[in-house]
């Protein structure tokens, strides 16, 4: 479930090349190559689907297997190297990731010439990467078949600076980032039996085939070839800039091969540590910590929903049913420095991750995957769609999505949003001291902020109520008040335990008024302490 195993190497941009050395993957389009078309690419998944499926993954030279972290990092693509990047005509440059550590899996990498349909093998080369600073020997390398780990894609400003937006490297991993060019979580081509009783399976990109751009376009277009026990598929990936992130469609085709349990649709790993609700979950200087905070719904219905995220004691796996959602995402939905006065993480930059169906999804459910951590380096957090029916070998699925990487989604209700959500002691009316004269009743506090239209359009004598249901348990007090010097509405209540149950509460809030709904709707889970832990 440590799926940044597969994250720790984005590459940064590799060092100038010397004008004597010839552009070395460029010249793959001087090659005759093979004949292209996206009908092969289709056939030649279905044919893998009907055969056994053989590991990809190869034994590499000690020299590349043994490399720490810091040792990889400091392999660096050359300007030689790279796709385009000598071309003026090109706007578009592709780099290239080396093998090593556990990216063990070589991936093969093709030019598409549009007009020629024909396609031409970019091979691995030493002379492609620099070793000076992580102290390899390109010699040891020379005649090595090694392939490639992954790529990278960056789009030219000027010729020397080439600023990366979104890096694919290890398994089906793949990232991008926002106007602030920082990462933060990533997404996946394809998730297989998340949490089930089996063992996780990672699916592989296996081979990858880059159509030439258009001259000046930002755009490249990509076609990926998956692979692993369970299914084959082919994915295009049209990527490209657009204020205020980067956009990619998705067109994923997938052939079974047996049965799975549970398939995972655009899947994205995040990570939540602590937030406004969990300030003591790790005891650090940091007020919060976090790549994400909530996971956000546009239902099929219409509905939007606000799922804040969680730090759970235990697992916690959750599925939200539906019926053609119009989209969801994983959002940083807070960007204030203030909020989190972290210099080295910058969670204030990371993007937020929305994913918008093109085609109609049907019925299914969107799962929502929360592991305990202590830790920031570990993505706890995983979501995916998971369809309704059961899939079984030797079905053909398509899921077609664009996915926004943004600082927010580039859609949002036309209601009132969550804005933080905090817990506290219960049940503590005036003059009580907790410790001295502690309440005699056991009860938690949660307090939601909701704000925007058209809440910050109502007058002072307005009467907004709080729908609020609980799962279990009993509901204490219940409060509506505005927070004037913010512009926001708070909406407060408390929850009684009736039995000794640790079972998570689901609970649901939203504000009202005149019969007008006014905010998106909160969702929340929460575990109870242990019996002997309620107290003050």
């Amino acid at each position: 479930m440590q799926r940044r195993d597969f994250l720790k190497a984005i590459l940064a941009s590799g060092a100038a090349a010397t004008p004597t050395v010839r552009a070395l993957a460029d010249s793959a389009e001087h090659h005759d190559g093979q004949a292209f078309s996206v009908d092969a690419l289709h056939k030649r998944a279905q044919r893998m689907a009907q055969r056994a499926h053989k590991p990809h993954s190869e034994e590499l030279p000690s020299v590349l297997k043994d490399l720490s972290p810091k040792q990889f990092h400091q392999i660096t693509s050359k300007k030689a190297g790279n796709l385009w990047s000598d071309q003026d005509s090109a706007n578009v440059v592709v780099s290239f990731s080396h093998v090593g550590m556990a990216f063990d899996t070589p991936v093969r990498m093709n030019v598409v010439n549009p007009k020629t349909e024909r396609a031409h093998r970019v091979d691995f080369q030493p002379g492609m990467f620099d070793y000076q600073d992580a102290g390899i020997d390109p010699a040891q390398l020379k005649g090595k078949k090694l392939g490639f780990a992954g790529f990278d894609y960056a789009i030219k400003k000027s010729q020397s600076d080439q600023p990366q937006l979104a890096s694919f490297l290890g398994k089906t991993y793949f990232r991008a980032v926002d106007k602030t060019h920082q990462y933060g979580l990533s997404a996946r081509g394809l998730a297989i039996d998340v949490n089930a009783s089996e063992d996780e399976e990672f699916p592989e990109f296996i081979e990858h085939w880059f159509v030439r751009p258009a001259d000046g376009s930002a755009q490249l277009t990509v076609y990926s070839l998956m692979d692993s026990p369970s299914a084959t598929g082919i994915y295009r990936f049209d990527i490209d800039t657009a204020e205020p992130g980067v956009t990619m469609k998705v067109q994923s085709d997938i052939y079974t091969r047996k049965a799975v349990n549970r398939l995972g649709i655009a899947p994205m790993s995040s990570m939540y540590l602590k937030g406004s609700a969990q300030p003591q979950a790790r005891d650090t200087i940091y007020p919060r910590m976090h790549d994400s905070d909530r996971l956000s719904m546009w239902r099929g219905n219409g509905e939007w929903v606000c799922r804040p995220l969680y730090n759970p004691p235990t697992i916690q796996d959750n599925a939200f049913q539906d019926d053609s959602p119009k989209g969801f995402g994983l959002v940083q939905h807070d960007h204030d420095f203030d909020s989190y006065r972290n210099t080295v993480a910058w969670y204030n930059r990371r993007p937020s991750l929305w994913i918008e169906p093109q085609n109609d999804w049907g019925k299914g459910a969107v799962a929502l995957i929360e592991i305990p951590t202590v830790g920031e380096t570990v993505d706890n957090i995983t979501v995916f769609w998971q369809p309704h029916q059961t899939v079984s070998a030797g079905e053909h699925l398509s899921y077609d999505y664009k996915l926004y990487w943004y600082p927010l989604p580039p859609v949002s209700p036309s209601l009132a949003e969550v804005d933080q959500t905090r817990t506290g002691m219960g049940n503590v009316p005036a003059g009580v001291i907790p410790g001295k004269n502690p309440p005699q009743d056991y009860a938690r506090r949660f307090a939601i902020d909701f704000k925007g239209k058209p809440l910050d359009q109502l007058g002072d004598d307005a009467e907004v109520e709080a729908n609020i249901s609980i799962s279990r348990g009993k509901l204490g007090k219940v409060t509506t008040r505005q927070l004037g010097p913010i512009g926001e509405y708070r909406a407060e209540f408390d929850w009684q335990p009736e039995s000794a149950s640790t079972e998570p509460v689901t609970m649901r809030c939203y504000l009202h008024s005149g019969g007008q709904t006014l905010t998106e709707t909160w969702l929340y889970q929460w575990v109870p302490p242990q019996p002997g832990d309620r107290h003050y």
